[in-house]
């Protein structure tokens, strides 16, 4: 036996898109060529990546499933596709039951069709609802027998594959997949299969961006090989398949704990394909000597094996180069606020068939924190310009000639935010000099399409058209109106700019000569939509949102970030600003307007509250008792004073969630997200006196007061 077998595999990060067969299948075909490229034996893709994972319930069409087996018959029949060992992603039909399966394929023929055992069905995820679980209890049960469709026999000559939990063994390693949720299972998959000898664990994966997630991704991936032993390639989407989620992609091979090779987390780019050269050796040796593990191993279950003539290592006089572990990479928060909305506004625009995006920008932290988002996205695209990435040429050029654009501004991200990105700071009486300036400032150093207008004569349209219908005149408090009337005055102010938004990203490529039309982004944070401190239909209503997963915590940490890594310097006097809607007028003695003030609490209690509502589950009496303590260590507050903040959240929580049925489609970044249309699923018509819920908070804080006393 050899001392040294070197093994090349390779695992890639795939931009697909629900539905779009032929796009995927290319992108597939390119992550396979790349892959032989470099010498891999064995090439594993995400989760569904055939039809796309984000299918929905098209999985219940049998459409999905003809024109996914039309996908595989083209790579069956693929040249270069047959002379490597393939692990694809699709749904099957088994017996009348449908399956998310891997699907293990060489030289034209189907070695194995291994069905998926643990569903992911929390959080933004539905699978039971599409998929049935291949049973547990199955493993180590014999392989059956899946009869393929008349189409894949009449183009191979094949016409039966193996079906279940099953093992493939060459003629010198044996590989297993898993499956994305399985790795996070408490009893993995990767677990048995490693006591029974399987060396290479794959995992094709469709694991949405989340803020701070990748580090509990990484330590799995590392965590499955370090107690064990093995080789693991993890593979993953990256990218926006149609919905509110963005794929990250970080594909990764790790050995033993360590990861020897990843791909980036964030990117325009529609495939990546990471290969390492490692010495299964060193996993033999990691594993013999460790006597504990050798005694469960002796004992496991045997898992059904698929053997194939085939060899996935080759041996040192192949003069191949082994690769080096490597530090992982993972970003700050701020850094994926900035990357990952990014991306995914750069897929929604490339995919709808829109010139461009049309931004109300304010002035203020959350409308400056979007125009930063796009002018990154132009940043990223004239990067991978610059660097040859034809796809994205493609795409940005296809974007121009749409809006009759400048083609030199495919490589100045100014220049190309110049024709794709239009603002307008629409202002009224009440509005002030600096937020004008700041708005103008920013759109300038962004390179944006920026106009100004006023919009009080709409306003007053609207206030004339009231008082001739009813006879009265609405007024603010500081002019002895009532708080009815101030709020009415206010939404005017606030819809109208919705109205104007929407007639701007319409008229205003026929303004400036060019064709297509605009997206209208909206820019409400998380946890103003937690609170409900948005007027329904203002400009917390858009086409797309890429920050309402994000809170107002990180949103000014990714400002500062900003401002220094892509000097955008207007950002940092928007960091210096109050939160203010300048909806009011400031006459007499009226203060200047402030976010948290009408709110009654600040962006850092609104994101606790949101933690403990969503992760932790905590209703308004378990909130209490988790904060009453904790806060009265770190901010001085009493059990009274705990109380009001928590009672005046829920009361507010339950006032406004109507509000969130309306919700502008959101980047996902946040784990306590109130997104009613998918992630947040709770009614939106409340009893918002809370009564039983708020009597026992108050006789919680009297016995807490009491034993004070």
């Amino acid at each position: 036996m050899a001392s040294v077998s070197f093994a090349t595999v390779a695992t890639c990060a795939l931009n697909q898109w629900a539905l779009d067969f032929d796009g995927n299948l290319k992108r597939i075909i390119s992550s396979v060529e790349l892959a032989v490229q470099d010498g891999a034996r064995y090439r594993v893709g995400p989760e569904l990546e055939i039809p796309g994972y984000g299918c929905e319930d098209h999985f219940f069409e049998m459409d999905t499933l003809v024109h996914s087996w039309q996908s595989l018959i083209t790579l069956l029949r693929h040249g270069v596709v047959s002379k490597i060992l393939c692990d694809f992603g699709m749904p099957v039909l088994h017996r009348g039951v449908r399956y998310n399966c891997r699907v293990f394929c060489l030289g034209g023929k189907i070695l194995l069709v291994r069905p998926k055992t643990a569903m992911a069905n929390d959080g933004n995820y539905r699978e039971e609802r599409w998929f049935t679980p291949w049973d547990a209890r199955k493993i180590g049960s014999p392989l059956e027998t899946l009869v393929l469709p008349p189409e894949v026999a009449a183009a191979t000559g094949q016409k039966t594959a193996p079906f279940g939990f099953g093992i493939v063994e060459t003629n010198d390693t044996t590989i297993a997949a898993e499956s994305c949720e399985e790795l996070f299972t408490p009893n993995s998959p990767h677990i048995v299969l490693g006591l029974d000898g399987v060396e290479i664990f794959s995992n094709g994966s469709a694991s949405h961006h989340q803020l701070r997630k990748l580090d509990q991704r990484l330590e799995l991936i590392k965590s499955a090989t370090s107690k064990g032993g093995g080789v693991y390639l993890y593979a993953n989407q990256r990218g926006c398949d149609g919905g509110r989620l963005y794929y990250d992609g970080s594909a990764m091979v790790a050995m033993n704990g360590e990861v020897y090779a990843q791909v980036d987390q964030f990117s325009v780019c529609d495939v990546e394909v990471a290969t390492a050269t490692l010495d299964l050796m060193k996993v033999r040796s990691y594993r013999s000597c460790v006597s504990s593990r050798s005694q469960q191993a002796s004992t496991v279950a045997r898992v059904p094996r698929v053997r194939i003539d085939y060899d996935v290592t080759r041996s040192a006089v192949c003069k191949c180069v082994p690769s080096a572990h490597i530090l992982p990479r993972i970003l700050l928060p701020e850094e994926e606020i900035a990357f990952g909305p990014a991306c995914w506004l750069w897929d929604y625009l490339r995919r709808s068939g829109a010139s461009g995006y049309f931004l109300p920008l304010s002035g203020g932290a959350d409308s400056a924190s979007v125009a930063a988002i796009v002018g990154i996205m132009c940043n990223l695209v004239c990067e991978a310009i610059e660097l040859g990435d034809d796809g994205v040429l493609r795409d940005a050029t296809r974007i121009l000639e749409r809006s009759k654009g400048d083609m030199s501004a495919l490589r100045d991200p100014k220049a190309l935010a110049r024709n794709i990105f239009h603002t307008c700071y629409m202002g009224t009486q009440h509005s002030s000099e600096e937020t004008l300036r700041r708005a103008a400032k920013l759109a300038d150093e962004i390179g944006a399409f920026h106009t100004s207008v006023c919009i009080d004569s709409i306003t007053s349209a609207v206030s004339s058209v009231f008082e001739h219908a009813y006879g009265e005149v609405p007024r603010f408090t500081v002019d002895g109106g009532t708080m009815a009337e101030d709020l009415a005055l206010q939404n005017i102010q606030a819809r109208s700019r919705m109205v104007l938004g929407y007639m701007q990203a319409q008229l205003l490529p026929w303004i400036r000569g060019k064709g297509g039309f605009l997206l209208v982004l909206s820019s409400g944070n998380v946890d103003e939509a937690l609170r409900g401190y948005l007027t329904k239909y203002d400009c917390s209503s858009g086409d797309v949102n890429p920050i309402g997963g994000v809170s107002k915590v990180d949103l000014k940490l990714f400002l500062a970030w900003a401002a220094r890594r892509y000097s955008y310097t207007a950002l940092e006097d928007t960091l210096k600003a109050t939160p203010t809607a300048e909806l009011r007028p400031t006459r007499g003695e009226a203060a200047p307007q402030s976010d948290e003030i009408e709110m009654g609490m600040s962006y850092e209690e609104l994101s606790e509250f949101g933690r403990l509502r969503k992760i932790h589950r905590c209703g308004p009496l378990s909130m209490f008792m988790r904060l009453v303590f904790t806060w009265q260590e770190s901010r001085g507050l009493g059990p009274r004073q705990v109380s009001e903040k928590v009672k005046r959240f829920f009361k507010f929580y339950a006032i406004n969630r109507h509000k969130m049925t309306t919700l502008t489609p959101s980047y996902h970044a946040e784990m306590y997200s109130p997104d009613d249309n998918r992630f947040d699923l709770r009614p939106f018509l409340y009893p918002t006196k809370w009564e039983r819920q708020f009597a026992c908070i108050d006789e919680t804080v009297a016995l807490m007061e009491s034993g004070d006393k």
